[in-house]
């Protein structure tokens, strides 16, 4: 199949391609570069460096390259970002979003998988959160998340789009190749690495007083290969859906830094800081629909796995794609 990949030079993105050019698909990869990186993009793939709101050179590459269908990573995605300038969020993740879709309908591609989030559903009443969960985000990046997932439906019903929306948890781990390197880095496990690696001097941990065992707050971890999977069964199937991706496990931080140390071998000095308001104790994700559904099982998503994976990656590229 012939897929057009928006954010292929991103960190999910990037892997995603990999493993869809692994499995035989051919990828055209569009991304502005704002956030990816263009060592990045797997070099059997065709590369397009536009932004989504441009409506028409997204119209003109749709018509060239014909996609049979999209995988549409592009977007904002940072938590603390989106709270104090909520209109790029709704700019980038909502009218880029439908520009996308209108370039879509007006080339005849009707399949698109969505990278949606777990923070379309806020602060979670219990957990696991399975996909009747209600849908309460209590930020501009989980709305702008939700409101595209909407439009998707309208966009089902009025034009014949079939769309996919996987809703992530907490991406995690490397390929070989491809791995996380963000401008602004926010996530637990590369900062983890990076203090290892000696080139951050502490991991603050935010919040040890929460109701879970050791007080840190528990995530649910995924690796991106796995993710990457879930878009490739994606690819097969013939009407919508909306669905967690996630392993059903939950790891604490503090569980995270002494995994870390057992595979790097390395000191990794913490520091506590006051818990992040809105931040949930537990959010682990039901993913029994996606394995009922399509079929799909986590098969690399083991902490020591997603930590080993990424440590190899962080050891060959210390500075990212700027080596």
């Amino acid at each position: 199949m012939k897929v057009l990949v928006t954010g292929g030079a991103g960190y999910i993105g990037s892997v995603c391609v990999e493993e869809l050019i692994g499995t035989g698909h051919g990828v055209v990869v569009w991304d502005n570069l704002s956030e990816g990186h263009r060592a990045a993009v797997h070099p059997k793939a065709h590369f397009l460096q536009g932004d989504l709101a441009d409506r028409d050179l997204l119209h003109r590459s749709l018509a060239e390259h014909r996609p049979e269908a999209v995988i549409h990573f592009a977007g904002k995605a940072l938590v603390p970002e989106s709270m104090r300038d909520p209109s790029i969020y709704y700019r980038v993740n909502v009218s880029g979003g439908v520009n996308l879709l209108d370039a879509m309908v007006a080339s005849g591609c009707r399949k698109i998988i969505f990278s949606s989030t777990c923070a379309t559903y806020g602060l979670p009443e219990k957990v696991p959160m399975d996909e009747q969960t209600p849908q309460k985000p209590i930020n501009p990046y989980g709305h702008s998340k939700l409101v595209f997932e909407q439009i998707l439906s309208w966009y089902a019903q009025v034009h014949g789009i079939i769309p996919t929306a996987l809703r992530y948890f907490n991406a995690s781990g490397a390929s070989q190749e491809r791995g996380e390197h963000h401008l602004v880095e926010t996530h637990l496990i590369p900062n983890v690495l990076l203090t290892a690696l000696g080139q951050r001097e502490v991991v603050d941990v935010f919040g040890e007083s929460h109701a879970t065992p050791d007080g840190t707050c528990i995530r649910d971890y995924i690796h991106v290969k796995d993710l990457a999977s879930a878009h490739i069964l994606a690819l097969e199937r013939e009407k919508a859906g909306f669905f967690n991706v996630g392993t059903g496990n939950g790891y604490s931080v503090k569980q995270v830094i002494e995994t870390a140390k057992k595979v790097t071998q390395r000191p990794i000095p913490t520091r506590g800081q006051p818990a992040r308001a809105g931040d949930p104790p537990a959010l682990v994700a039901g993913s029994h629909k996606l394995q009922r559904e399509l079929g799909w099982k986590a098969k690399h998503s083991g902490l020591e796995e997603i930590l080993t994976s990424a440590w190899n990656w962080h050891q060959a590229h210390p500075h990212g794609y700027s080596d």
